[in-house]
Parts: structure tokens; C-alpha cells; sequence
């Protein structure tokens, strides 16, 4: 499987950095935040535009885990550049982007 998959530790509370991040993307088509305690992998984005992310307790208090999966080849170039290109032209954002991801 191709991808990124980025994790990130960041000091604060889990459940307030999730309900964070869950207000920030409840509109974004191409961001999917995970139900609390998931972990996105590579393989749940691969051939599309998604960007999936997790948020999880650290084992240390006070503490979060963060990961996010995203396909680099169609989110991180040909994906993104339409995406800017329907934005640009007026084209709704989502246009020819909304496929499923293919499952290996």
C-alpha cells in the first residue's frame, strides 16, 4: 500500500483535541475524523482524495495521539490539484473526486 500516514503527540486532553478536530472538518468533504480510539491506515485510503484521522489517549495523562492517512499520490498531487482546479473555476469542490477508496 502507498500513503502517508503521519502520527503526531500533542499535550492536552484527547477528548477535547477530538471534539476539536471534529468541529473543524464536520464540513470538509475530503476529511474524515474517525470515531474516538480508531486509528486510520493507508489501505482505507488508497486511489482517493480522503485524508482520514484518529485521535486516541497516550498511555502518558495529559496527552494525545493523532494520526492521519492520506494516499500521496492522489490526495498529495493529482487529487489536490483538481480539487484547487474546481475551486478555481467555480466547479463544485467535489467534482470527479468522490470515489471510493480501492481496498487492496
Amino acid at each position: 500500500n502507498r500513503g502517508i500516514l503521519a502520527t503526531g503527540y500533542v499535550t492536552g486532553e484527547a477528548d477535547a483535541i477530538y471534539a476539536s478536530l471534529q468541529r473543524s472538518y464536520a464540513h470538509e468533504p475530503f476529511v474524515e475524523v474517525l470515531p474516538f480510539g480508531e486509528t486510520p491506515s493507508t489501505h482505507h485510503v488508497r486511489g482517493s482524495n480522503f485524508c482520514h484521522i484518529g485521535v486516541t489517549g497516550d498511555r502518558i495523562a495529559g496527552r494525545a495521539i493523532v494520526v492521519a492517512a492520506l494516499d500521496n499520490l492522489t490526495k498529495g498531487s493529482s487529487g489536490q490539484a483538481l480539487q484547487n482546479a474546481n475551486l478555481l473555476l467555480g466547479i463544485e469542490e467535489t467534482a470527479c473526486l468522490m470515489l471510493a477508496p480501492c481496498f487492496p
